[in-house]
C-alpha cells in the first residue's frame, strides 16, 4: 500500500510552487473572492457555534442541514424555470424568485435541524447519555441523511442553476467587484450582525446565553431549557438555509448528496478558528478561512492546496491559542 502511494506522488518538487509574484498580482481579486466564500463558511459556522455554546456538543449533522437547504434552493428555482442559462427576467422578478428560494431553503434547513434535534439529541438528553454517544449519533444521522439523498437523487450533481449574470459594480485597486460577490458578502454580514444582536439583546437571546452559561441555574430562573435548545437548532438551520442560497449562487453545480460534507468541515474549522461557542468568532473564523484558502491556492499554484493551507493555519493558531482567536464562550459573551 505504501509503495503504491509512493508511486502516485511526483518524483520531483515541481508540484510545489511558491508563486509570490502571482499572489501579489492577484491579491485583491483573491481577497474579495475569499471574502465571498468566507461569508458562506461563517453562516454555516454559526450553526456549529450556537449548538456548541448551548449544549457543549458538536452537531456533525449540521452539514446535512445545510445541504437540505441547497436542495430547497434547487427545487424551488427549477420549478420557477431557472436552468443552466441566464433567465430572461427583469431584475425585480429575479429578486422575488431568489427571495422565495431563500425562504424555502431556510424552511428546509430549519425543519431538518428540528428533526435532528428531536430524533438524535432529545432522547439522549432524557437518558443522560455520555457525550461520546451524542457524537456517534450525530455522525450516524449525518450519514443517514446523506445516503438517503444518494438513494433518492443518485450520485451525480444536480443540473447547474444560473440565477443571474454577475455585473461589475465598482473597482478596487483595479479589481472589479461584481454584483454576485457584493450580494453574498453584504447579505451574509447583515444576517450575522442581526444574529449577534438577537443573541445579545433579545429575550430569547438572553435565554440562550443563560442556558449556555448554566443550564440548571437558568431553569431555576424560569427559562425553558428545552425550548431554548430547539430554538438554537432552528436558528442554526435558518442561517444554514441562507448559506445554501449563496452557495448555489456561487457554485451552480454544487447541489449533490455529499456536497455538504467538505463545506461543513470547513465551517466547523472556521468556528474553531474564531473560537467555537462565540458568535462573532464564527464570523471572524469564516472570513479568515476563506481568505487563507484563496491566498494559499494562488501562492502554491493549485486549487488542490486550498484546504491544506487553511487547515495548516488552523492547527498553528490552535497550538498558540487553543480556545481560538476570540475564545469567549457564548454564555459569557457581552452585549
Amino acid at each position: 500500500m505504501l509503495s503504491a502511494l509512493a508511486m502516485s506522488l511526483p518524483t520531483d518538487n515541481s508540484w510545489i510552487n511558491f508563486d509570490v509574484p502571482s499572489l501579489i498580482q492577484n491579491f485583491w481579486s483573491a481577497t474579495f473572492d475569499g471574502l465571498t466564500f468566507g461569508a458562506i463558511y461563517a453562516l454555516v459556522a454559526l450553526g456549529y457555534t450556537l449548538v456548541y455554546g448551548v449544549l457543549n456538543l458538536i452537531n456533525f449533522a449540521h452539514s446535512e442541514v445545510f445541504i437540505m437547504g441547497c436542495y430547497g434552493v434547487f427545487f424551488t428555482l427549477s420549478f420557477l424555470g431557472f436552468g443552466p442559462s441566464v433567465p430572461n427576467l427583469d431584475i425585480w422578478s429575479i429578486v422575488l424568485n431568489l427571495v422565495l428560494a431563500l425562504i424555502v431553503a431556510m424552511l428546509a434547513s430549519a425543519l431538518t435541524a428540528f428533526i435532528v434535534e428531536r430524533v438524535a439529541y432529545r432522547p439522549l438528553r432524557r437518558r443522560n447519555a455520555p457525550r461520546l454517544v451524542y457524537l456517534i449519533t450525530a455522525i450516524g444521522v449525518s450519514f443517514t441523511i446523506q445516503y438517503s439523498i444518494f438513494v433518492w437523487r443518485g450520485p451525480n450533481p444536480e443540473v447547474a442553476l444560473t440565477m443571474f449574470r454577475p455585473k461589475p459594480i465598482f473597482e478596487v485597486f483595479g479589481t472589479v467587484i461584481d454584483s454576485q460577490q457584493l450580494v453574498i458578502v453584504l447579505a451574509a454580514v447583515v444576517m450575522m450582525i442581526a444574529t449577534d444582536q438577537f443573541i445579545s439583546k433579545s429575550r430569547t437571546g438572553r435565554g440562550i446565553r443563560a442556558v449556555a452559561q448554566s443550564p440548571d441555574t437558568a431553569t431555576l430562573m424560569g427559562v425553558n431549557k428545552e425550548r431554548i435548545i430547539i430554538t438554537t437548532f432552528i436558528i442554526g438551520g435558518v442561517l444554514a438555509g441562507a448559506a445554501a442560497l449563496f452557495y448555489v449562487m456561487k457554485i451552480p453545480s454544487g447541489v449533490q448528496y455529499s456536497g455538504g460534507f467538505v463545506l461543513g468541515v470547513k465551517a466547523f474549522a472556521a468556528a474553531v478558528l474564531g473560537g467555537i461557542g462565540n458568535v462573532r468568532g464564527a464570523l471572524l473564523g469564516g472570513l479568515l478561512l476563506g481568505l487563507i484558502g484563496n491566498y494559499g491556492q494562488i501562492l502554491l499554484g493549485s486549487s488542490q492546496w486550498t484546504d491544506v493551507v487553511a487547515f495548516v493555519v488552523l492547527v498553528l493558531v490552535l497550538l498558540v491559542r487553543p480556545e481560538g482567536i476570540l475564545g469567549t464562550s457564548l454564555g459569557r459573551s457581552k452585549a
